[in-house]
C-alpha cells in the first residue's frame, strides 16, 4: 500500500522528537553516544511507529516482531523511541545512566519493557537476533526480526561468523540494518578498517541487499516493507553521525560524547527549526 505525505510527514516529525529526547537525556545524563544515536533516528521512527508489528500495552505479546539493537552503546535512541511509543513514562528519560535507572548505559533485557536482548559487547547481538529468527523458523511464527549493527562494529568475526549461519539457513524473516555511518570511537571506519567494497561482502554470504539513504525514510519503507522469499535481508543504511545537529554532523568525536549545556541548547534550537509540523505531531496515525 502506498505510503501517504501525511504518514512520511508524522514519521518525519517523530524521528526530530526522538532526537530531541536525545539530547536531553544526554546532557541530563553527562555521559553516552551522540553520533549514532541521532544519525539513526529515522530509522527508529520507521520501525516502532510504521514497519513493525508490536504492542507497548502488551510488549511480550509472541506474535510481536522483534529488534536487536547490537551496537547497544547507541540506546538512548532505543530509550527515546520507546518512551515515544508508550512503552514506560517519558519522564523517565532523564534517569539515562543514573544509579538504579531502568535506562542503563547499555540496554539490559528485563530492566525496561521493549528490549529484547541485552547489548554491550559488540557483535553479540546479531547472534542473539539471529537464534531468535531461526526460533521462529522451528515455530513456524510469523515473527519478524530486526537486528541493527554499527558498520564499526563489523570489526568484529562474531559478526561474520552470524552472516554465514544466517545465510546458510536463509532466514527470510530476518533483516539486518547496517548503520554505514563511517565512523567508529578510532576515527573513520575506512582508515581504522576498511569495510569496502560492503555491498558485495554482504551479497556474498547470501543476502538480498538494499542500499539506501538512512534519512530518506519513504526509501527506508519501501526497503523494509520489500518482500524476499529466499533471503535474509540487509538494509544497508547510510547515515550522517549526529544528524540534525551541524557541529555534531560527521564528526567521529562526537561518537562517545555528549553535549554540555550550552552545546544541548543549541542542539534543540536546530531540532526545533526542522519540525514540519510545528511540533505538533498529528495525522491518520492517531
Amino acid at each position: 500500500m502506498a505510503v501517504t505525505d501525511a504518514q512520511i510527514e508524522y514519521l518525519e516529525d517523530m524521528a526530530t522528537h526522538i532526537r530531541e529526547d536525545i539530547i536531553i537525556m544526554l546532557e541530563t545524563a553527562g555521559s553516552g553516544h551522540s553520533a549514532g544515536s541521532l544519525g539513526t533516528a529515522d530509522i527508529f521512527s520507521t520501525l516502532y511507529f510504521h514497519v513493525m508489528k508490536h504492542d507497548p500495552a502488551n510488549p511480550d505479546w509472541e506474535d510481536r516482531d522483534k529488534f536487536v539493537l547490537s551496537n547497544g552503546h547507541i540506546c538512548p535512541v532505543l530509550y527515546a523511541t520507546l518512551a515515544e511509543a508508550g512503552y514506560y513514562p517519558k519522564k523517565e528519560i532523564m534517569t539515562l545512566r543514573k544509579l538504579g535507572s531502568r535506562l542503563q548505559g547499555h540496554p539490559h533485557r528485563g530492566s525496561l519493557p521493549g528490549i529484547e536482548a541485552s547489548g554491550g559487547p559488540l557483535a553479540q547481538g546479531l547472534s542473539i537476533a539471529a537464534g531468535m529468527a531461526i526460533a521462529a523458523k522451528i515455530d513456524g511464527s510469523h515473527t519478524k526480526v530486526f537486528c541493527m549493527v554499527g558498520d564499526g562494529e563489523m570489526n568484529e568475526g562474531q559478526i561474520w561468523e552470524a552472516l554465514m549461519f544466517i545465510g546458510k539457513n536463509r532466514l527470510n524473516n530476518f533483516t539486518l540494518i547496517v548503520d554505514r555511518n563511517n565512523i567508529q570511537i578510532d576515527g573513520f571506519t575506512e582508515k581504522v578498517m576498511p569495510l569496502e567494497p560492503l555491498h558485495d561482502k554482504l551479497t556474498s554470504f547470501g543476502f538480498h541487499v538494499l542500499e539506501v539513504d538512512g534519512h530518506d525514510i519513504r526509501t527506508l519503507i519501501e526497503a523494509f516493507e520489500e518482500t524476499i522469499f529466499e533471503k535474509p535481508k540487509v538494509v544497508l543504511a547510510h547515515t550522517i553521525p549526529g544528524k540534525g545537529v551541524d557541529f555534531m554532523e560527521f564528526k567521529p568525536e562526537w561518537h562517545g560524547k555528549p553535549p554540555n549545556e550550552k552545546e544541548a541548547k543549541r542542539a534543540l534550537s536546530e531540532l526545533e527549526s526542522l519540525r514540519s509540523l510545528g511540533g505538533k505531531i498529528t495525522s491518520e496515525y492517531e
